[in-house]
């Protein structure tokens, strides 16, 4: 027992510091390949192909590094004999810019940035007089022996944003994705992103990483479960390969910014525990299991601390979150994937907050609707080489969550992290179809994505169900209560479409000259909002950041 009592005290770093000294043999190398959609689109193709026993809906990829690795999918249609060409040639259009290559240990260090300009054409435009991102950073790899993989990137950026995002911006004090932020000059915005990684591999089977980061649960355009859509955040993650299993422990730490805090303790905290097991069945059909769990570091009996009782990589949560008097939010889901043949391929997610069918059919109206009910699901569909055209690409999927899912009644146990949603960046009450196509030619890039989505929105005095950071005690027809529907609220209406062009110029940090056109239109009972945006500039792009809401 009094084991039991000092282990609950311990911090997460010190958790993985035991995990990570247990082991010293290795043998194979790796990457990480980044969180970055083009880039696992170029891969997508092959690790669905019907041959293939690979697990393609736990992000970021893990691969070694050998012929047939993402080093080799990441120079796409590089002539082989680039070596030949000139120091500033091979620079720029084909290596890293710093390599040390030794026997044993490989290091590259790139440069980042991101230098672009946009001009916006809406009634709130007016009072904008320029809009343009600054970014400048660096970006490290590296890989000792032939176990150990550490990267690490840096990014100061400074921001003047279009109406609808600087709006988003002013209210949650956070850059979409990308951290707190600090007034810079008159309606600007200063701020840094950073991001590190040690990946170990002992053994063929295991892989341990110690990161601060972002990971990603699915096979769609978003993620039910959890996304790369809110800031990053500490994780200790244990992958475990064998035979037709994936199982994948995630012990991550979240902040939550809108509690009261002393700058000494900083934002105040709260922890999270996530299994995932995801079993190839067949050459056609993957299926995922999903169980997470957050939980308050500190509440009015004191610290918590990383809870033990939560700290067994084999168990299901639920039932010992139960036995703890349900102090804590339990979600659980599920993840398909179903090859249809070699380019087609069907996917769908579903999540459950929480459900009580016995309480929905005690409803004396009949309408159903009980609050409690809280789940979602996501359909979606993928082509390769649509029309048998090479590397044309189509993906259209649609996504629902009902009202006051992701949601808790102590709001600083609910399913969010930097003021964002770990999963969609709707939060929930929300329809939404997301329609993808795009087409590559050797180092040119097009691409079309429409979103339309129907929401019930929530206003300062009423709580509709889709603001997650809200409790459910404060559910507008009460709680418990009936009849709640997706979509109930202030109806509204987001219309999001977007044409991009893009000439990649080196594909080791996805630098890329682009142009965008982006339509916005969001209207409600009450009022209109439209906009168009065009964007021009030069980048390297290694992250997904989601501005389509």
């Amino acid at each position: 027992m009094k084991f039991n009592i000092n282990m609950t005290k311990y911090s997460l770093n010190t958790i993985i510091f035991l995990f990570l000294i247990l082991f010293c043999k290795s043998l194979f190398s790796q990457q990480i390949l980044p969180l970055n959609r083009n880039l696992n689109q170029t891969i997508e193709k092959s690790i669905n192909d019907l041959g293939a026993n690979f697990h393609s809906s736990f992000k970021p990829y893990i691969s070694s590094v050998d012929s047939s690795g993402f080093d080799s999918v990441l120079m796409l249609n590089r002539n082989a004999d680039y070596k030949n060409y000139s120091w500033f040639k091979r620079k720029l259009r084909y290596e890293n810019f710093i390599i040390v290559d030794t026997t044993d240990f490989y290091l590259t260090i790139d440069p980042l940035f991101n230098f672009s300009y946009e001009l916006e054409n809406s009634e709130k435009s007016k009072n904008i007089s320029k809009i343009y991102n600054n970014t400048r950073g660096i970006i490290i790899k590296g890989i000792l022996g032939n176990n150990l993989y550490f990267e690490s990137l840096f990014c100061e950026n400074q921001s003047f944003f279009n109406s609808y995002l600087n709006d988003f911006v002013s209210k949650n004090r956070i850059v979409p994705g990308q951290g707190f932020v600090k007034n810079f000059k008159t309606n600007g915005y200063d701020y840094a992103y950073a991001t590190g990684l040690i990946s170990y591999s002992p053994k063929k089977y295991f892989n341990f990483q110690f990161g601060h980061g972002k990971n990603f649960i699915g096979d769609g355009y978003r993620s039910l479960l959890l996304s790369d859509n809110s800031f990053n955040y500490p994780f200790f993650k244990i992958t475990t390969n064998i035979w037709k299993l994936q199982y994948t422990n995630l012990y991550t730490t979240y902040l939550d910014l809108n509690s009261n805090h002393s700058y000494p303790g900083g934002f105040q905290r709260k922890q999270s525990t996530t299994h995932y097991l995801s079993i190839n069945i067949n050459k056609y059909i993957s299926f995922g299991m999903f169980e997470s769990i957050i939980w308050q570091r500190a509440d009015s009996t004191g610290s918590r601390g990383f809870d033990i009782n939560y700290i067994n990589p084999v168990i299901f949560y639920r039932p010992v979150e139960f036995s703890l008097g349900s102090p804590d939010n339990a979600l659980i889901g599920s993840n398909l994937k179903i090859k249809i043949n070699n380019n087609i391929t069907y996917y769908s997610q579903l999540i459950i907050d929480d459900i009580d069918f016995g309480r929905s059919k005690e409803d004396s109206t009949g309408n159903g609707g009980y609050i409690l009910n809280k789940y979602g699901y996501q359909l979606g569909i993928k082509f390769y080489d649509l029309f048998s055209i090479p590397n044309l690409y189509f993906q259209t999927e649609y996504n629902n969550v009902r009202p006051y899912v992701y949601a808790h009644k102590t709001p600083l146990q609910n399913y969010s992290h930097y003021n964002q949603a770990l999963a969609h960046p709707f939060g929930a009450n929300f329809k939404e179809s997301v329609t993808i196509l795009n087409y590559r030619f050797k180092d040119w890039f097009v691409e079309f994505k429409l979103n339309y989505a129907v929401y019930g929105a929530d206003t300062a005095n009423f709580h509709w169900g889709k603001d997650i950071f809200r409790s459910d005690y404060e559910a507008q027809r009460g709680f418990p209560s009936y009849n709640n529907k997706t979509g109930q609220g202030l109806h509204t209406e987001l219309i999001f479409a977007k044409f991009r062009f893009n000439y990649l110029i080196n594909p080791k940090t996805y630098m890329n000259v682009f142009v965008e056109f982006v339509y916005r239109e969001e209207k409600s009972e009450i009022t209109v909002n439209k906009a168009s945006f065009v964007s021009f500039g030069i980048k390297t792009s290694l992250n997904n950041f989601y501005y389509d809401f």
